[in-house]
């Protein structure tokens, strides 16, 4: 084959590619069989392109309809083909495809392979979008020749993967009629990849599921068989589907490498008409927390691929893998209009109830299953609670907590009000970053004393949700550092009385000196029901926003004045009552004293002293005083 120099060109690839490519021959490399199914996934999504761009321009299939792949084996030259049919790439698309993937993820891939260490994590592959690259973990270098549907020119793209590569235009005789060939030369510790029977097994185990006809031809020259006919196993009856080839399916579509936690699997049939094959995965994907939180649910009208643009699941189900299959939409309908389409709105609104139905019902049947799913996406399941309000009541009966009486384990709702307390009437819960030092807090104190049930929220979106003022069965949820505790009707543990809410008046009278001495610093000083320990805590104002929600808003800037806080002092503790009983020559060290509670309470908040040199000066004081007392 000769190539004419005018039109052929030498490039360098970006950095980062150069450095993938090194890695996926030096690092990533114990599972090689993952090229076939890359290639094959490729090759199908050409396919679907093509079948989607013939529907208004139906000259592009010429007299060649049917899409199929074709491998193509050679074990005495040590090559491997794999041909489609499909739209087939320009000079162009093939410098941006094949010399440039930073859209992809390289330099992310590229990161987390340096950082890990790690050689045997085929995970990394599927969740970076650079299947492509997988070729080079078998092979020295590779071709491809690929003529555009509809197109006069037929263009090759070569390397050897160590740091250029080359396109060239090529003769018609020697490119497909339309579409792709990838031609790998093999190295030799990976020829058997180029054996009939390997390629027939690795076919079928791995891309059984792709909606495209799979041929196999065993040398050059000879007949080709099929290996797979292409039918979509969406449109299979469950019963015939092993949960080995969901598995498949699902790494495909996915783009992952687990296993998935949950096959949700099902045709509606009535008003419309839609199939739908999602799947749940047991890992997190790696795009779970972008910023524009878009699902990745693919959308086929009669299994003609549209868009995996469309709306499709709210965005809180947004890792849920998979694709609906429409039955209704039309096969011309553009993809602004698929956001608009009233079908698809309906479409939506059942996809999304099946899918918290099966959610619901795994977690009532398979608790150890669930449990592990919400790990992984529990956050992100709790964002439909301040999004969805049509669904709040579905999603409130499935979300999970971790609270003070769980010890660890996850419990749901209905477990937290069976077991409240004679006298409790709301749901208790407190919001922080951190569960060791939210279950430290001393605000909840009275609550164990009183074997009150606390929630404990670590999740950033549970400061947003908890603000709308849900409620569950008809008991609101209440923050414990928001407002009054409202504890002194329910009994403590080691006494069925009511506590004594009567305060002395000698530390009445202390309360009153302290929001004296406090100022504009706080909003209200007042004894504590919920304090059984500690001197003092912080509690936000009733009116006023949760103090962790406080904290966020201000990181945010979103905020123009913080409120003040009120501090609640422990009438029963003894520090508190020994400064109760110091008389009027004692003022000044008492002043000092109620800044330092006041600071104390600001650090077992998670905050620093309201004025750090000023706190230094008052401890100093303190600590003289009573080396000068001793």
């Amino acid at each position: 084959m000769t190539i004419d120099a005018m039109t052929t060109e030498t490039r360098t690839f970006e950095a980062d590619v150069a450095r993938l490519l090194h890695m996926m021959v030096h690092s990533v490399y114990s599972d090689r069989d993952v090229f076939a199914r890359e290639l094959i996934s490729n090759g199908a999504d050409a396919c679907e392109k093509l079948r989607f761009e013939a529907i208004g321009h139906p000259e592009l299939l010429g007299d060649d309809p049917k899409p199929r792949i074709t491998i193509i084996a050679d074990p005495d030259n040590k090559q491997l083909a794999v041909e489609d049919n499909g739209i087939g790439m320009s000079r162009d698309d093939m410098v941006e495809a094949l010399g440039t993937i930073a859209r992809s993820g390289t330099r992310a891939f590229v990161e987390r392979v340096e950082a890990s260490k790690v050689a045997e994590d085929p995970q990394l592959i599927g969740q970076f979008g650079v299947g492509f690259y997988s070729a080079f973990m078998v092979a020295e270098s590779v071709d491809v020749v690929s003529r555009q549907a509809g197109s006069d020119v037929a263009w090759r793209w070569s390397s050897d993967g160590k740091g250029t590569y080359e396109v060239a235009s090529v003769p018609l005789a020697v490119a497909p009629k339309r579409g792709t060939r990838v031609v790998l030369h093999l190295m030799n510790d990976a020829v058997s990849y180029a054996e009939p029977y390997r390629l027939d097994q690795l076919v079928r185990s791995q891309s059984g599921h792709v909606p495209v006809p799979i041929l196999l031809v065993e040398k050059p020259g000879a007949e080709a068989h099929d290996i797979t006919d292409g039918t979509a196993i969406w449109v299979r009856p469950k019963g015939e589907i092993k949960a080995e080839e969901y598995a498949d399916f699902y790494r495909s579509v996915a783009g992952q490498y687990d296993e998935p936690a949950a096959t949700i699997h099902f045709r509606a049939e009535g008003r419309q008409e839609y199939s739908v094959l999602a799947f749940v995965p047991s890992s997190r994907p790696l795009d779970l927390f972008e910023p524009d939180r878009k699902g990745r649910m693919k959308l086929y009208v009669r299994r003609v691929f549209i868009t995996d643009d469309a709306d499709l699941l709210p965005r809180y189900l947004r890792f849920v893998r998979g694709l609906v299959d429409s039955a209704d939409l039309p096969l011309n309908v553009s993809r602004e209009m698929i956001q608009e389409s009233p079908l698809l709105v309906a479409i939506r609104k059942g996809v999304t109830n099946r899918i918290l139905g099966d959610l619901a019902g795994l977690a009532e049947n398979d608790v150890e299953t669930y449990a592990k799913l919400w790990d992984n996406f529990g956050a992100v399941l709790k964002e439909g609670l301040y999004e969805d309000n049509e669904r709040r009541e579905r999603l409130l009966k499935i979300v999970r907590f971790r609270s003070t009486a769980s010890g660890g384990e996850l419990r749901s709702l209905a477990d937290y009000v069976s077991s409240m307390k004679e006298g409790q009437k709301d749901i208790f819960f407190m919001v922080g970053d951190d569960r060791a030092r939210l279950e430290a807090s001393p605000q909840l104190e009275g609550f164990r004393a009183r074997g009150v049930e606390v929630l404990l929220l670590t999740d950033a979106v549970d400061s947003f949700w908890t603000t709308i003022a849900p409620e569950y069965e008809g008991k609101p949820f209440k923050s414990v550092t928001q407002g009054t505790a409202e504890l002194s009707d329910i009994p403590l543990l080691d006494n069925s009385a009511k506590p004594d809410t009567e305060t002395p008046s000698e530390i009445a009278t202390f309360v009153a000196f302290v929001k004296k001495a406090l100022g504009d610093a706080v909003s209200d000083v007042k004894p504590s029901d919920r304090l059984t320990k500690s001197a003092v805590c912080l509690v936000a104002p009733e009116n006023g926003p949760d103090r962790q929600f406080e904290r966020l808003l201000n990181a945010a800037g979103r905020l123009d004045e913080a409120a003040r806080p009120v501090l609640e002092i422990n009438p029963r503790h003894e520090l508190i009552m020994a400064l109760a009983r110091l008389g009027n020559e004692e003022r000044s060290f008492k002043e000092d004293a109620a800044h330092l509670l006041y600071d104390e309470a600001r650090v077992l908040d998670g905050d620093k002293p309201l004025d750090a040199k000023a706190f230094s000066e008052r401890l100093a004081r303190i600590v003289t005083r009573g080396m000068s007392k001793g």
